[in-house]
């Protein structure tokens, strides 16, 4: 992939991903792969966060891999040395900023209000994740900014569920949504992998506007 944009038009969700146990990392990048969901956000919420993206990186051909949670600068060459491919952070500062433009990591910075849109522009990004999406406005938001910021593509991401995703895919600047639901806990702490491949088939066939 050559930049976030391209990264983000693969498929029509990301699926925003927690390990707990690293051995389940291999088994459900390689379900969501399967099911036509290849973006997969491996967040560092967890200590298995880098040890999953070497793994899926390694073993799971297809999947593009990347790393969710960036909250400190010296996490972009962590992850890029994992095999990331791509950097997804809640908030934009400019020791981030720094950061990845050092470490060629590209990134989907989070945003949530008006004034912070226009600074990360500023800053060079016209991709952008709306975080918390639902908190921030929702759908409303979207279109509401889609007028003095149109030249903004988003990846709204926080609340947002397999009901709600094709409303939100249908605004004109929204690329992708973000979203937990495609990898349930009890689903993953049972190894029932075929569920998540159905998850991710579902998903995959969502429309974009």
């Amino acid at each position: 992939m050559k930049n976030i944009l391209d990264i983000m038009r693969t498929s029509p969700v990301i699926p925003v991903i927690a390990i707990d146990k690293l051995e389940h990392a291999v088994p459900l990048a390689r379900a969501l792969v399967a099911g036509g969901i290849r973006v997969l956000e491996v967040t560092l919420r967890t200590e298995h966060g880098l040890p999953a993206i070497r793994a899926i990186a390694e073993q799971v051909p297809g999947a593009i891999v990347g790393v969710g949670t960036l909250t400190s600068p010296e996490e972009f060459v962590a992850a890029r040395d994992a095999g990331a491919v791509f950097g997804v952070s809640p908030g934009l500062t400019a020791a981030l900023i720094a950061a990845a433009k050092s470490s060629g990591l590209p990134l989907l910075p989070g945003v949530m209000t008006p004034s912070e849109v226009m600074a990360a522009r500023e800053a060079g990004f016209r991709q952008l994740k709306l975080f918390p999406a639902m908190q921030a406005g929702g759908i409303g938001m979207l279109n509401a900014i889609a007028g003095p910021l149109g030249d903004i593509t988003f990846c709204p991401t926080g609340g947002i569920s397999q009901e709600t995703a094709a409303q939100f895919l249908a605004c004109k600047n929204v690329a992708c949504v973000g979203g937990s639901w495609l990898t349930p806990k009890n689903a993953i702490e049972i190894g029932d992998w075929a569920r998540i491949t159905a998850l991710a088939t579902a998903a995959s066939a969502l429309k974009l506007n």
